[in-house]
């Protein structure tokens, strides 16, 4: 008895530390999995960022289970998705795919169902310039929930991330 309770108090000290210092898991097929931490660092494409989704797809995503319980302000688990562009960068489209500058963005069809069957919405994204302050956050997946069926994302809202130890 007093040996349990010593590793799970042991267990909960590590998880809080880690916590603590920016240490997160991501148990998403979206982005490999494994363990990122929170840095510092400039805006650049490819940078990898953790956000809360601020947004009426707050209420699919829950309703959906697209996202878990967690610890954003609407209760929902952060996102992690690679920065595809920024502002300035001009989106259109091509053949169902995302054209970022003149270059086909591979694995960004948007589908109009989600894998059970249900119907997504009209995409909010538009072709034109990125305004500033704004994000095109896209996954490494062809099924992942991103900015096709979110829309950009507030640059202020990103929490730049680094992989620590990941697998597929």
């Amino acid at each position: 008895m007093k040996r349990t309770l010593y590793l799970s108090l042991t267990a909960l000290i590590l998880l809080t530390i880690t916590w603590v210092l920016g240490f997160r898991m991501n148990v998403t097929p979206s982005l490999p999995y494994g363990i990122y931490r929170f840095t510092a660092g400039p805006i650049a494409p490819e940078c990898l960022a953790s956000f809360c989704l601020k947004s009426e797809f707050t209420t699919l995503a829950r309703e959906r289970g697209y996202l878990a319980v967690g610890s954003c302000p609407s209760g929902l688990r952060p996102l992690l998705k690679q920065v595809a562009g920024l502002p300035g960068d001009v989106i259109g489209f091509q053949d169902g795919l995302i054209v970022l500058n003149d270059q086909i963005l591979a694995n960004t069809a948007m589908a109009v169902s989600d894998s059970q069957g249900r119907p997504l919405p009209a995409s909010p994204l538009k072709t034109g310039v990125i305004p500033q302050g704004q994000a095109l956050m896209l996954a490494q997946r062809s099924d992942s929930f991103d900015s096709r069926y979110f829309g950009l994302v507030p640059l202020d809202d990103l929490q730049w991330v680094k992989p620590i130890l990941t697998f597929n």
